[in-house]
Formats: structure tokens, C-alpha cells, sequence
């Protein structure tokens, strides 16, 4: 805006002068070419015009890629229930934040029922067992019973305590604690908890809902290991390495940077002749979610390049150009090659470095010659 403000009232006021019979005019000599522009004295003046040459300069070399936010399988996790059952309550939705040890549903099922029926048996049972192993090993050590007849009590002593174990093994598996289980407590629901600190990615289930132990019920993320997954070309692999930093951000707010560090490269180039290299981020946002797409600037190593101010620099017709000083208010239009912008200057990859340029005023001189050629 400031750019078209300045040109706007300087162009004016070339042309303003070009009325005047001093012939105080912008000249295109019809025998050079349409891109050589001529001032007079006053037209010099008013137009503020600066001249310097390119300067070197240390300018980093970006390289822009894009990719998408990733979760390694080990931090991502799906909600069953190994025995299955009826979903009786959740407050879930996707994109809840969630703690370990959480509740996300409770289940309800007459099989819960039946698993603590069956270990409060088995616990009854193993006391009577038991003490007819103790009674039978004492006969037997003083030789008042058969060898037989202990084995037998041996053999049924262990069968119990077996029972008993792997019943409790199938208490704990829908989270139900043995030690806690009395005929006075025994339940017909169970609650499923949260086995990460994250958020929610998907609720499968609804309410009143019978789930088979391989049907998932919620999908979890564990986001402390989320990193950014980019495609870089087989031709820059070799300018990226672990432990180099990187910018990303998204299409919706690239205003707002995210500073990541890369960790791993891959050594596979797919068949569009890139390469997947997996960065962190320094600092998550829980608002990057898996599978948002990002846009990301690699900064290379700085060289010192010859380079311009930004101003010096004007853009026509998807091309970059300079005004060259040919003569005494004498400027010429010539296309450039750009590299990187750092600090206000831009590298200049074809210029000459012992010619005067434009530094000052080139937007000014490209409006004005663009007229005079109408």
C-alpha cells in the first residue's frame, strides 16, 4: 500500500510536468528499446530516485515444503473391552482432552456378574481344599494315609489355586480389583478408564450399544510424541540433516510460526522422488490435530551472497527487475534472478556487481515508463 500511494503521487507528478512548455517530460527515444527510460533534471529530483550496487551480504537459503501433523502408532490407542458388553453411560466426544486413569464409559453386562460368582465360589471352595491338603500331607508324613490319597489332595489343591489366580487375572483385565470383590459388593457394570493423558480422535460406540471384545470403542491420541511429517525432493535430501531447525505453519494462520527440529530422515524415495523427513515440534498446540496439513520453511546454512535492498526490486509480469543506470538519467529495466530475503535485502543471483542500480524509486520509474509505453 505504501508502495502504491508513493508511486501514485510521484507519477502524478511526473506527468503533472509533462504539461509544462519547458518540455519537462519523461523521453522514451523511439530509437532504444521500450525498457530505457530518460528523466530531465527536474523529473530526477522529484522523484527522490537513490543509486548504490549490490552489497554482499550473509542471506540464508529457505526451502519451502509442505507435509501433514502425524502420530507414530505407539502413541495412538483404541478402547475395547476384552470380555464386551453394553454401553450404559459416556460423556465423550471427539476432541476431548483426557487424563490416565480417567473414566470414559461405563459397561454393563450379566457377565461381570457371573466372573465375580465364579471367583467368590472359587475362593470358598479353595479354603475347604486347602485344609484338606494341609490334613492329608500331615497323615501322610506320619504314614497314616496312602501316598495316592495325597497326591489326590495335592492335585486338587493346585487345580483350585490355579482357578483362582486366572479368575483374578480376568477380574483385573475389565478393571475390577479381586481384593475388593465381597458377596456384599458384586456388580453388574464396570468402568473403563483411560490408559494415556491425550485426546479424544473417536467415539465409536453410543449408548445402549453391545460391543464384541473386537470392536473398538474410542480411539485415543497421546499428543506429547505428535510431530510433523513433510515430503522433501530428492534433490534437497541432501541440504536437510537431524537436529536442523525448521519453520511450519498452517494455511489458515501462517502468520503464526511453529519452530520444529528435525529427527529422522528417511532413507526411501516414493515414487514422486521424495523423501519423508519427521520433525518435532519445540512447543505443541493442542490445536494441531493428526492429519492437518502444514506448509514449512527449511533455513540452510547462510552464505554471503551479493544482494539489493528490497526496494531496489520490482515485480512485472511474474518477473523480477532492476533499473540500471545506462547513462546520466539514464535507467534501464533488466530482468534479475532472485535468491533468498533476509533483513530487507534479497540476493541478486545475475547482476552485475560494478553497476549502479536503483535502490530507491524503482516502483516510481516502473509505473512511469509503463505509462509512456501506453
Amino acid at each position: 500500500m505504501k508502495h502504491l500511494i508513493a508511486i501514485t503521487g510521484v507519477t502524478f507528478l511526473l506527468f503533472s510536468c509533462g504539461n509544462q512548455p519547458e518540455k519537462e517530460v519523461v523521453e522514451t527515444q523511439e530509437e532504444k528499446a521500450p525498457t530505457t527510460l530518460v528523466l530531465t533534471d527536474e523529473q530526477y529530483k522529484n522523484t527522490g530516485i537513490q543509486l548504490g550496487k549490490p552489497e554482499m551480504k550473509h542471506i540464508s537459503s529457505t526451502i519451502k515444503v509442505n507435509g501433514k501433523i502425524d502420530v507414530p502408532p505407539q502413541n495412538m490407542v483404541s478402547v475395547s473391552i476384552p470380555l464386551g458388553g453394553y454401553l450404559k453411560s459416556t460423556q465423550l466426544l471427539p476432541g476431548m482432552h483426557i487424563s490416565k486413569g480417567e473414566v470414559l464409559a461405563v459397561m454393563e453386562d450379566q457377565q461381570y456378574i457371573q466372573l465375580q460368582q465364579d471367583f467368590l465360589t472359587a475362593k470358598a471352595q479353595f479354603s475347604l481344599v486347602e485344609s484338606e491338603y494341609e490334613r492329608q500331607k500331615e497323615l501322610n508324613q506320619n504314614k497314616a494315609t496312602s501316598d495316592k490319597v495325597y497326591e489326590q489332595a495335592n492335585a486338587a489343591y493346585q487345580t483350585q489355586h490355579i482357578l483362582i489366580k486366572s479368575l483374578e487375572q480376568k477380574l483385573r483385565l475389565i478393571g475390577l480389583n479381586p481384593d475388593k470383590i465381597t458377596a456384599d459388593n458384586i456388580s453388574r457394570s464396570i468402568n473403563v478408564y483411560s490408559p494415556i493423558n491425550g485426546y479424544v480422535s473417536a467415539v465409536n460406540v453410543n449408548i445402549g450399544k453391545y460391543v464384541n471384545p473386537s470392536d473398538v470403542l474410542f480411539e485415543l491420541v497421546n499428543p506429547t510424541d505428535i510431530h510433523l511429517n513433510l515430503s522433501i525432493f530428492e534433490k534437497d535430501l541432501d541440504k536437510v540433516a537431524i537436529g536442523q531447525k525448521l519453520f511450519a505453519y498452517t494455511n489458515t494462520n501462517p502468520e503464526k510460526k511453529y519452530v520444529c527440529e528435525i529427527i529422522l530422515i528417511s532413507k526411501n524415495v516414493e515414487n514422486d522422488n521424495a523423501a519423508e523427513v519427521h520433525c518435532h515440534f519445540e512447543q505443541y498446540d493442542k490445536n494441531l490435530l493428526p492429519g492437518m496439513f502444514m506448509n514449512a520453511e527449511i533455513e540452510l546454512t547462510k552464505n554471503e551472497v551479493a544482494a539489493l535492498p528490497e526496494d531496489a526490486i520490482v515485480r512485472y509480469g511474474n518477473k523480477h527487475y532492476v533499473f540500471v543506470e545506462k547513462g546520466d538519467k539514464t535507467f534501464e529495466m533488466t530482468e534479475i534472478q532472485i535468491g533468498g530475503t533476509e533483513n530487507g535485502f534479497t540476493e541478486i543471483i545475475n547482476a552485475s556487481a560494478s553497476e549502479k542500480v536503483v535502490i530507491k524509486g524503482a516502483y516510481t520509474l516502473l509505473m512511469a515508463l509503463k505509462n509512456t509505453e501506453e
